[in-house]
């Protein structure tokens, strides 16, 4: 096959950075901020994630991270602000169909088992195409513990199975809130290969740390949020 032209790479390169650059923010947040008893807990905040991106949101004890991702998910309600998503503004009330949330409570049923957790919570919030209870728990390792009572896991399962629910979801936007806890080095290398699968397949995802070694090996930007003083 002949090469092709020198001018017509450089036509194709800069048609596709024309492309890139017309293609909006999978999310956006624009002068977001957050007051508790009148104080700032952070903001204002302007930042942006795109398609095949992940944000590590960094900061100490009390700089806010979990907030704002609870913000973000449409938990609480920003102080002021303006929270996008494909370049369009999205109400709180409307944000559970792009966002999936991990927080620090893993939002599980205590007596209903592992299939009946994630076959439950996909009938209110939807699930993958083509994706199943089962196989999502293969994926973390709970093959064998479908049947297990939440009550009767220990906090490392419980956070696969939070995560096995993550999988499961749809929603191209994933804001994980220190998904690296209760987790050994195996537990961690799962949720990094979550994360680049999910990028990979179009999606983004916001990372809250204050860990060194917390970050996934992907294409990631970084928002530092300081502890209001």
């Amino acid at each position: 096959m002949a090469a092709r032209p020198e001018g017509s790479r450089r036509r194709a390169h800069r048609r596709r950075m024309s492309e890139s650059a017309s293609v909006p923010p999978l999310l956006a947040a624009r002068g977001l901020c957050f007051l508790r008893d009148e104080r700032p807990v952070f903001g204002p905040l302007d930042f942006d994630v795109a398609a095949g991106e992940a944000l590590l949101v960094q900061g100490g004890n009390g700089a806010g991270k979990t907030t704002l991702l609870r913000v973000l998910a449409g938990l609480l309600e920003a102080d002021g602000g303006t929270v996008e998503v494909g370049g369009a503004p999205v109400a709180r009330a409307m944000r559970a169909g792009t966002m999936a949330y991990l927080g620090h409570l893993p939002g599980l049923k205590a007596d209903l088992d592992a299939v009946e957790n994630l076959d439950f919570l996909a009938r209110l919030q939807g699930r993958r195409a083509s994706q199943s209870a089962e196989r999502a728990l293969a994926l973390v390792g709970l093959a064998a513990h479908a049947h297990l009572l939440v009550r009767q896991m220990s906090a490392g399962q419980k956070k696969r199975l939070s995560l096995a629910r993550l999988w499961m979801s749809p929603a191209p936007l994933w804001l994980l809130d220190e998904p690296y806890a209760n987790l050994d080095l195996q537990g961690i290398e799962l949720v990094n290969r979550m994360v680049r699968a999910q990028l990979e397949d179009g999606g983004a995802a916001l990372v809250t740390t204050h860990g060194a070694y917390a970050a996934p090996p992907v294409r990631t930007r970084d928002l530092v949020l300081d502890a209001a003083g």
